[in-house]
């Protein structure tokens, strides 16, 4: 299977990066929309989960190679991969997110900057590894998957991982997130802004309190790498929200936003769950939305039910407000 997508952004080459599947509960991933609605778009296994991708993107960028999460890594038990639906094995790699990365023409050692949108086990699990060379020696140990890279998240959010409850503790795994800590390899940002040079992050609150959204901008156009505020293609009507949301009226505010200035600019959409569509760019369509350009993820997954081909429809009843 191919497992990269390249397009630019001005003058800036981008690769998607194929991280693996997993499966998530259908009901879980969108909330208080009814079954009888998301199930005519997307197809469910026994279980009633639905597949998901673990994407993510990297920028060729003059300072260094930049890398936008990291997937699930290769640290969880059989249990935690059988109840997540987890498929990442590497055939090279410890992961299928370093044999992405080599098939772009890469090393995980070429990698200078790590950009986490949140620390959800799905999107900051890559950020460390189990020594793939050690399988079964009792020195192995956790250590960065990327020894070269600074990390990024918000300040907050490594705050609130370390404050995890009941309610989020499922999903913050600190072998995740303390070992860049113990290696002195985090830079925390506080708040919008740009990180490198045509690299930004914004903050796009409600999954978790301080995810955000990674913006790549070169010669007047723009890609968005928006996580969890729009997982999928089939989440980008407005209250289409995901009941993992710890926020979803915020999540609302958010997605509105960001809607609203991605059409009336044209931004490419990266996505980082949906099986099927890659990227595509946002096109305002009367009250709805259309994605033009849709870059087909590389693989054989079904596309979701009605799926238009070059273009998707997107929310006829909320508007762009």
């Amino acid at each position: 299977m191919t497992l990269v997508t390249t397009f630019t952004v001005g003058g800036l080459r981008c690769h998607t990066l194929e991280g693996g599947r997993q499966r998530l509960d259908g009901g879980a991933m969108f909330g208080v929309v009814p079954w009888t609605l998301w199930s005519t778009r997307v197809e469910t296994d026994a279980r009633r989960r639905i597949p998901l991708a673990m994407r993510c993107l990297l920028v060729e960028h003059s300072d260094g190679l930049v890398l936008i999460d990291t997937g699930l890594g290769n640290k969880e038990s059989a249990k935690f991969l059988d109840i997540y639906g987890v498929e990442n094995d590497g055939l090279e790699g410890a992961t299928q997110l370093e044999d992405a990365l080599a098939s772009a023409g890469f090393l995980p050692r070429d990698v200078r900057w790590v950009i986490n949108t949140h620390l959800h086990f799905d999107h900051a699990g890559g950020n460390t590894t189990l020594d793939p060379e050690l399988t079964g020696d009792p020195r192995r140990h956790v250590r960065p998957a990327f020894p070269n890279a600074t990390y990024m998240v918000q300040r907050g959010e490594l705050e609130f991982a370390r404050a995890a409850n009941e309610r989020t503790r499922a999903s913050y795994l600190p072998p995740n997130y303390e070992p860049i800590a113990a290696a002195d390899r985090w830079r925390l940002l506080d708040g919008d802004g740009e990180v490198l040079p045509g690299v930004g992050v914004r903050l796009t609150p409600g999954h978790v309190p301080w995810h955000q959204a990674v913006l790549i901008r070169d010669r007047g156009e723009t890609a968005a790498f928006v996580a969890d505020l729009i997982p999928t293609t089939t989440h980008l009507p407005l209250p289409w929200i995901m009941g993992y949301d710890l926020e979803p009226l915020r999540t609302l505010e958010s997605k509105r936003a960001l809607l609203r200035d991605a059409a009336a600019e044209g931004w490419r959409l990266v996505f980082e769950h949906d099986p099927a569509t890659a990227s595509g760019v946002l096109q305002p369509e009367g009250k709805a939305y259309t994605l033009t350009g849709v870059v087909a993820a590389p693989s054989t997954a079904p596309a979701p039910r009605g799926a238009a081909e070059g273009g998707f429809p997107v929310d006829t009843s909320s508007g762009r407000g």
